[in-house]
């Protein structure tokens, strides 16, 4: 492991993504890439008496799926790093009660998969641990009332609002052998953009996402060219728009290369405004759909920019400006 640049590290090892699992709810099943899933609920209860525990399934029954598939024991896993947008973690805690692993709880909003990521590598590369699994959860309802507005007051909001999505992710890393290695990370800094919007947060979390994207070229000396895809986590249609603005105004031209996984989840009749957010956005997005992708040889190299709004309901009832950090994994087809 080495770190080159500013904020990026490379890791020596070859650290794979063994197993991922991911599970939605009926919102996200009936969006465009519903069929790439492993499990959905037809409700926001999930079997369960309120959305907080709703989400507290989601994370658990992605978690059984990813150890499912990669036929691996709880017994066999060194570490569990997690986290969601409630208060203090709360779905990640519980979660992690329940499963008796060690456990490193982490947040940076809807980056926090990323974040995971990013240690469970160093941690790996660093042989401190063999196998680390990672999980990431958010839910419509139980963010809706913790950060804004609940949804039973009927709030309007505006095109530029993102919809939560509700879902929970997981994913073995390892050095076990897998169709997808994690090749380096790059760390974000935290950039505050003065916005004050909590339903405008695309627009916050773009000049972030931009930061990154940059800095991880700069330090690993490569150009756009360098991956098939570059995708965001959820700056939904106006947060893509002005990163690609920004991208433009200083010669990065990301043009089809580029996707965001807040736009991709929802079809424009579902009616989620600017597209998804959330904790598990980026996760059920890109551990389903693009490595699905890159299984089936359709892309061989991939940014993952999972961006993070890291605001909390007091800070935005005082007016205060929401910053916004973005942490970056690029995965590569193992041939």
């Amino acid at each position: 492991m080495k770190r080159v640049g500013a904020q990026t590290i490379v890791f020596d090892k070859n650290i794979y993504i063994e197993s991922v699992g991911t599970v939605v709810g009926p919102k996200e099943r009936e969006g465009p890439l519903g069929s790439s899933f492993d499990r959905a609920y037809d409700d926001l209860y999930c079997g369960e008496q309120s959305w907080e525990l709703a989400e507290r399934r989601l994370m658990k029954e992605a978690i059984t799926v990813c150890l499912m598939k990669g036929n691996v024991q709880t017994q066999n896993v060194d570490l569990f790093i997690a986290g969601d947008l409630l208060n203090q973690t709360v779905t990640a805690n519980y979660v992690a009660g329940e499963l008796d692993l060690p456990f490193l709880g982490v947040f940076s909003a809807c980056s926090t998969i990323t974040e995971a990521m990013l240690v469970a590598s160093t941690f790996i590369d660093g042989a401190f641990a063999r196998r680390v699994l990672v999980a990431t959860s958010s839910h419509y309802g139980a963010a809706e009332r913790q950060f804004r507005f609940p949804t039973t007051i009927g709030v309007q909001k505006g095109d530029s609002a993102s919809w939560t999505v509700t879902g929970g992710a997981a994913a073995l890393l390892s050095t076990t052998r897998s169709p997808f290695r994690i090749r380096a990370a790059t760390i974000g800094r935290v950039i505050d953009n003065g916005v004050t919007d909590p339903l405008d947060m695309g627009r916050a979390m773009a000049p972030a996402a931009f930061a990154t994207i940059r800095q991880h070229l700069i330090d690993c000396g490569l150009s756009l060219e360098a991956y098939d895809v570059i995708v965001t986590g959820d700056l939904g249609r106006v947060g893509s728009s002005e990163l690609k603005s920004l991208c433009h105004d200083t010669g990065m031209n990301l043009s089809e290369r580029y996707d965001d996984c807040g736009v991709l989840i929802y079809d424009a009749e579902q009616q989620a405004f600017a597209g998804g957010s959330g904790c598990a956005c980026c996760a059920v997005v890109a551990y389903s759909y693009f490595l699905e992708k890159m299984r089936e040889k359709k892309i061989k190299t991939m940014l993952v920019v999972a961006t993070g709004a890291l605001f909390n309901s007091t800070m935005v009832k005082q007016n205060q400006s929401i910053p916004a950090i973005a942490h970056a994994i690029a995965i590569e087809a193992v041939t």
